[in-house]
């Protein structure tokens, strides 16, 4: 029997504020532990939380720039679960109404172009850390993230191979890195994805039962993740098997999953309106504003590479795959404008080329010691 993987994303992004969510402690990473508190993000009696609008500002622009329907009102929600991490026991984030709703990006898969949907997009405070000690039975806790923004954006199953699913994680870092609102650090954790993955006979509709795999913390995990669970699955099933619904790790040393619990619903979280939080309006000014100030993203980049300096496409992607890059080349062409001696020069100039240094020395090309000609 040949069979289909379905395929779908949750991408939680940490917003490059320089506060926490609901209060007004630092974002700053590799602080010592438990430093970057306060009352609010430690959940202790009697405090309110207040609304940081620089979050809500950085997922507009994430909505707008993938099409999303953004939502005149929406609500806080108070999803509740117990763990150590979290200490008031349940986190604030978007369920029913979430700020943004319906959106697409568009993939390359192999040779041609695939549209990916997009559920949703809703803004959440994320969880603390444990530290396990690999000495003796003990976890300690770091609050320092507790409430930290996250921008999670929430894909359709349309992705039927791990390449699609890394190549919609790679457009997704590169647009939330244009728009300057995430550093897009997988190693951090600043951007980090859940994977859901089914099998399906080939040609047949209803999906199958899901896995969701985490830990995931680089573009090779995740296909890697994904080529293992599919195969853990198909063998599963030929075997005579079922598929439990359940949350699985990837272990990056065994190169393999292993359970870890089983996959929780919605109706676990005990979802209801967060009390302390008014909705959430956004106006259509407040839209539009943001719209005016969106940069150029990489596609629409990509493509007037390829149409203004005649680059072949390949050039175009490289040259387009952070927006420092892009704009040394063409901070380089206006000394020097031939814009396909200056692509293939640009790959060499790897320490040099995201401080810009042909702009602090125009004409000269840096680490070379001669001369452009202007011709």
């Amino acid at each position: 029997m040949e069979f289909e993987p379905v395929i779908g994303l949750e991408v939680h992004a940490q917003l490059k504020t320089k506060t926490k969510i609901f209060c007004g402690c630092s974002t700053s990473f590799g602080a010592p532990p438990n430093t970057h508190v306060c009352p609010v993000c430690l959940g202790m009696p009697g405090v309110l939380p207040v609304l940081n609008k620089k979050v809500v500002e950085y997922t507009i622009r994430m909505a707008l720039a993938t099409s999303c329907k953004i939502a005149g009102e929406s609500r806080w929600a108070r999803k509740n679960y117990f763990y150590p991490d979290l200490p008031k026991g349940y986190q604030i984030s978007q369920y029913e109404l979430p700020i943004a709703e319906f959106g697409h990006i568009d993939i390359k898969a192999g040779e041609k172009s695939k549209r990916i949907g997009i559920t949703r997009i809703h803004m959440e405070e994320d969880a603390g850390k444990l530290i396990h000690d690999p000495g003796r039975p003990v976890s300690r806790v770091d609050l320092n993230r507790t409430g930290v923004p996250l921008m999670e954006i929430v894909s359709e199953p349309d992705m039927r191979t791990p390449e699609e699913a890394g190549e919609y994680l790679r457009s997704l870092r590169s647009i939330v890195r244009y728009l300057g609102i995430c550093d897009g650090n997988m190693e951090e954790g600043s951007f980090r994805c859940d994977a859901n993955v089914s099998i399906r006979p080939k040609g047949t509709i209803p999906f199958g039962t899901r896995a969701e795999i985490k830990n995931l913390n680089s573009f090779k995990n995740v296909e890697k993740a994904l080529y293992y669970e599919i195969g853990r699955q198909k063998e599963l099933i030929m075997e005579g098997g079922n598929v439990v619904q359940e949350t699985r790790l990837w272990n990056p040393e065994k190169n393999r999953t292993g359970a870890m619990r089983g996959k929780e619903e919605a109706h676990d979280y005990r979802y209801f309106p967060d009390p302390d939080l008014l909705p959430l309006v956004v106006d259509e000014k407040w839209v539009a504003d943001v719209k005016k100030a969106l940069p150029e993203l990489p596609a629409a980049k990509q493509a007037r590479f390829i149409k203004d300096y005649k680059l072949p496409g390949e050039d175009a992607a490289r040259l387009t795959s952070s927006r420092a890059l892009a704009d040394y080349f063409e901070s380089c062409l206006t000394h020097f404008p031939s814009p396909k001696p200056v692509s293939n020069w640009i790959p060499g100039q790897r320490q040099q080329r995201h401080r810009g240094d042909c702009c602090k020395n125009p004409g000269t090309l840096p680490g070379r010691g001669r001369r452009l000609s202007k011709r």
